[in-house]
């Protein structure tokens, strides 16, 4: 009997270390999982009192002048995502024929660390070289985001996202009668997953300009570990704990719906910062040989001496003639 004891206590002390390690794995996945997700909502900030009819650069470029590119007419709508209960907010400028001119649905970035959402520079800028060409245009707050329903205050890694794309679709279609193959996507930095999700998963948008895409998650917590000095074992107990908040983030896999648009052979043009600080340009080379290898269109532009979603505003000329070319080549009848 004497021999057992010290045998039960070391096998109760090697049961208390082990458990200690798993509630310290799954505080710190916790933790990881917050730093990568937690949206920051209502957009505040540099650019929060920005409209179309009215807006600045700043805080990317704050002495470019955004006049040519601003937009008066404009109508502050509310659309149901195609998840129930979900408000999309979004602003729509009409052309003067507005149901025989095509459209874009512009797509802003992920307000994690920063904020985000339809009042940005970002999504302004490319709205009104798009208007200034003819098309309708439609910028809309994800969920979480800006003026739209926020649910948890999480980025769900655009699984759940996607739907408000395909709801703002639904509005042009059915309510402003827009033809489906008049309709294409413009989306930046995290808005590209939610484009690529959103196209590969509705066949009838005809085509997408992606500025500074990602195009896997794992790959890009990978990386951001790795720049970070953090392990990369946390990765999957970050995956765990974004399941027991009830979102599965490997639900929908934008280079999987990549393939289903290269293999439908519905366009697609990438512009990415050769030196990109926050999303590398290799993300954007993946995502057009996955097209591509698919059998798909899918070109890519690297202008040099820019930063993350910052073409647009370095090349503004040169940015808005490709932009309208490439949606006059796949959206005009």
């Amino acid at each position: 009997m004497k021999l057992l004891r010290p045998r039960r206590r070391f096998i109760v002390l090697s049961i208390s270390i082990i458990a200690l390690l798993i509630v310290a794995y799954l505080a710190a996945s916790k933790v990881l999982y917050r730093q990568l997700a937690t949206v920051l909502p209502h957009c505040d900030g540099a650019f929060s009192s920005n409209t179309p009819a009215n807006f600045s650069a700043a805080p990317y470029h704050a002495d470019f002048d955004t006049t040519p590119y601003q937009m008066p007419n404009f109508q502050a709508v509310d659309i149901p995502s195609r998840d129930p209960g979900i408000n999309v907010s979004s602003w729509f400028v009409p052309t003067d024929d507005a149901t025989n001119a095509p459209a874009v649905i512009v797509i802003h970035g992920l307000g994690v660390g920063t904020t985000d959402c339809k009042h940005s520079p970002r999504s302004l800028l490319p709205a009104g070289m798009l208007h200034n060409d003819g098309y309708n245009v439609l910028l809309i707050d994800l969920r979480q985001h800006g003026d739209s329903t926020v649910t948890n205050g999480m980025w769900a890694a655009n699984t759940t996202e996607f739907h408000d794309v395909l709801g703002a679709w639904d509005w042009l279609v059915n309510t402003q009668k827009i033809t489906p193959q008049q309709i294409g996507l413009f989306g930046y930095s995290g808005g590209t997953g939610a484009a690529l999700i959103a196209m590969g998963e509705e066949s009838q948008i005809a085509a997408a300009w992606l500025d500074s895409p990602y195009t896997d998650l794992e790959t890009v917590i990978s990386d951001h570990l790795a720049t970070t000095h953090l392990p990369a074992f946390l990765m999957p107990g970050g995956f765990l704990m974004a399941r027991l908040n009830g979102v599965d983030l490997l639900a929908y896999r934008p280079l999987a719906e990549a393939v289903k648009i290269g293999k439908s052979n519905r366009p697609v043009s990438v512009v990415h910062a050769a030196d990109d600080p926050v999303l590398p340009s290799r993300y954007a080379q993946m995502l057009v040989d996955t097209i591509q290898a698919a059998g798909g269109h899918a070109d890519l532009w690297i202008p040099p001496g820019t930063q993350h979603v910052g073409a647009m505003f370095d090349y503004p000329e040169d940015y808005a003639k490709r932009l309208t070319a490439f949606f006059d080549a796949h959206l005009r009848q």
